[in-house]
């Protein structure tokens, strides 16, 4: 499961007393167990596919705080952002093609927008940009 994988590397960067990233991994872990919680008073467990949506809305976050340390002019701290975009994105599964996406959605029989994207968002969640899904949909098909 992809939590005990960042586990396992926050341990890593502990003995290797790298800050930086522990500093993300400890970012990720709470949003974890906020989430188990969440999961809990539902009486469900944690998936892989509820990391893919922290690890990737951790991501957007960076990103946001990056381009606002960029606008100040503040360098050091947007690269200290982008290790830590780069140190949890190793976590994320390989994302879709749009030539996979186009195949997926020829195999389908119904291609209207809300069958196909109701479709990948119960087949591929995580594996796949819905934004994409859609730009692909309105221009192929």
């Amino acid at each position: 499961m992809i939590l005990d994988d960042i586990k396992k590397a926050n341990i890593e960067a502990l003995k290797a007393k790298n800050s930086n990233a522990r500093a993300v991994y400890g970012v990720v872990m709470t949003k974890a167990m906020l989430e188990t919680v969440k999961k809990r008073e539902k009486n469900e467990e944690l998936t892989d596919a509820d990391m893919v949506a922290i690890l990737q809305k951790t991501i957007k976050e960076l990103t946001d705080e990056q381009d606002s340390y960029k606008k100040v002019g503040n360098t050091e701290q947007a690269n200290l952002i982008e290790q830590q975009k780069n140190t949890i994105a190793v976590f994320l599964p390989k994302m879709m093609s749009d030539e996979e996406i186009e195949k997926v959605i020829s195999s389908l029989d119904d291609k209207s927008i809300p069958t196909v994207m109701k479709h990948f968002k119960q087949n591929y969640a995580g594996k796949v940009d819905m934004s994409r899904v859609s730009q692909v949909l309105k221009s192929k098909f």
